[in-house]
């Protein structure tokens, strides 16, 4: 039987936190009760749709972040379009 693992270190992730924000990043690593996400991105209402804008503007796009499992509600692979949106955005590099 094959079990289907739905993200790993390295993939794009979607998460929803406690306070209702939806976050997109990178997975660098899990560390017990700690995630660290790579240039998190927040879904944002657009005028031509869902956009991506930074998940705080006051530190370096670069930073890592350390984020609290225990504040997440739940935490998945991104779905391709995002995903691919999220790396254009995020790497300069149109796919």
């Amino acid at each position: 039987m094959l079990i289907n693992v739905p993200y790993k270190v390295g993939d794009v992730i979607s998460m929803k936190l406690a306070s209702g924000e939806e976050l997109v990043g990178r997975l660098e690593e899990e560390q017990g009760d700690d995630m660290i996400v790579t240039k998190p991105m927040m879904l944002v209402s657009a005028q031509d749709g869902i956009g991506l804008a930074p998940f705080m503007f006051s530190v370096s796009p670069d930073t890592k972040f350390k984020i609290k499992v225990p504040n997440v509600l739940c935490v998945t692979k991104t779905e391709d379009s995002f995903s691919k949106q999220y790396l254009e955005q995020t790497s300069g590099i149109q796919l």
